[in-house]
């Protein structure tokens, strides 16, 4: 449900709330927020709630560091885990500086401005998102170790399949804030699960995709478990991907619902749009050292093709029809910040439709199984991170859609990791080490 601020202060009043929390993301997606008394709502959606951003990560320094929280009363939901006496309630924010205008390293402010630049075109981009995690043990002391949960495989059932029921639990948990999954299951590797949600507009889908991973850690560790959405854990086993599902609309119809071989002109330069710029953009849509471990193998892609249906390709278009036609782009991982990723896909897909460009021809063949001549004919994408970021600084296309200060300290921030990765004596145990309890 879409709130209005009078419904949320009459939804306060009337429902035992005790505790509202304010939330945000930083450039980077992780989750941050305040918690206020409902006495403190009217003041936050007229007058905002400020805090300190010289201490969030990639924002202001301690010169200018005031920035105001301002809650959108249609992200309005419960905390299903909370009791439902003095209930606690959370709103996601846009972050204004002391002037009101916007703070430019709100990024879902980004996202905002891309699915408007999208509306005067005429167009409607549709996001659905299918996101992996590992769900591991946790020792005596309740830290988090590298032991999976269980040793199920793809689709598999229980016994062998121990993480039905925390899968059960989130997608409950989900439907009580709102969201509606669309399908769970277990992945290949051990200890590995995977949810999908249905398509959305593409500020809800990101709104949904933070909202989702916080309920999958915060249900994990209800369970005694630890829930790791790091892109590649293991050398030997699946990596988590973040599948994103992309279809575009104009006037209410869906154009990738269309004939198999014949694509709708405004389809076709919105995937080529998305083709041409996704090695520029890679490194926000795999902004870890360790993320690029899980390209080329495995069902993830490794070069700028596409095709019907194969797997191996970067972006394919499945068999699916009417309002589920769509694309999916196979590269990205859950480490994402999504409002980032979304809003540099959809103005990379805009851009196609505004250059007319052609879509270039179909890979029909396995790349995995390729040689190594046969794939020097392809784009591929960037290896490591320090390759991805140095296609992101120099490309006119990032340094137009993301603001100069937020697009410096994100590659600062994302270099000084790599050269840490580097300076390390063993890569793998740098990678635990900083991201299996945090990513």
């Amino acid at each position: 449900m879409n709130y209005t601020v009078s419904e949320v202060l009459q939804f306060v009043r009337e429902n035992d709330v005790k505790f509202i929390r304010l939330a945000f993301c930083d450039i980077f997606g992780v989750q941050k927020n305040i918690s206020i008394m409902p006495a403190e709502l009217p003041r936050a959606f007229e007058n905002g709630i400020s805090f300190d951003a010289s201490a969030v990560r990639g924002f202001l320094n301690v010169d200018e560091s005031d920035l105001f929280l301002f809650p959108d009363p249609a992200t309005l939901s419960i905390l299903p885990w909370r009791p439902a006496h003095s209930r606690v309630v959370r709103m996601l924010c846009d972050i204004r500086r002391p002037d009101g205008t916007l703070f430019e390293g709100d990024t879902r402010g980004l996202l905002r401005r891309a699915v408007a630049d999208a509306a005067r075109m005429g167009l409607q981009c549709r996001v659905g998102a299918e996101c992996e995690f590992y769900l591991f043990e946790r020792d005596e002391a309740g830290e988090p170790t590298m032991i999976p949960h269980d040793r199920g495989g793809y689709f598999d059932v229980s016994p062998r399949d121990k993480g039905e029921n925390v899968r059960r639990e989130i997608c409950l948990t989900l439907e009580e804030m709102g969201i509606q999954p669309e399908s769970s299951h277990h992945e290949q590797g051990p200890g590995q699960n995977e949810i999908d949600f249905k398509y959305s507009d593409a500020l809800t889908a990101a709104d949904n995709l933070i909202t989702f991973k916080w309920v999958v850690r915060t249900t994990a560790a209800r369970n005694g478990l630890h829930a790791s959405f790091l892109p590649k854990p293991f050398a030997d086993w699946s990596g988590s991907g973040l599948h994103v599902n992309l279809s575009v609309c104009k006037n209410g119809i869906n154009l990738f619902d269309h004939n198999r071989s014949i694509h709708n002109p405004e389809v076709e330069a919105f995937m080529q749009g998305i083709l041409d710029r996704v090695p520029e953009i890679t490194a926000f849509l795999n902004p870890l050292t360790n993320s690029y471990a899980r390209f080329g193998r495995m069902e993830a892609p490794g070069y700028v093709t596409w095709s019907h249906q194969n797997r191996s390709q970067l972006v394919r278009v499945p068999a699916a029809k009417g309002e589920y036609s769509r694309m999916e782009l196979r590269s990205p991982d859950p480490s994402c910040n999504p409002y980032l990723a979304f809003a540099l896909l959809i103005q990379a897909g805009l851009e196609g439709i505004g250059q007319n460009k052609k879509l270039c021809a179909p890979v029909d063949g396995n790349l995995f199984s390729m040689s190594a001549e046969e794939l020097a004919a392809y784009t591929r994408l960037p290896q490591d991170l320090e390759e991805a970021l140095g296609l992101a600084q120099e490309s006119a296309f990032v340094r137009r859609v993301l603001p100069t200060g937020t697009l410096d300290r994100y590659i600062a921030a994302k270099r000084a990791e790599c050269d840490a990765c580097g300076a390390a004596g063993d890569r793998e145990q740098f990678e635990r080490d900083r991201y299996f309890a945090e990513v």
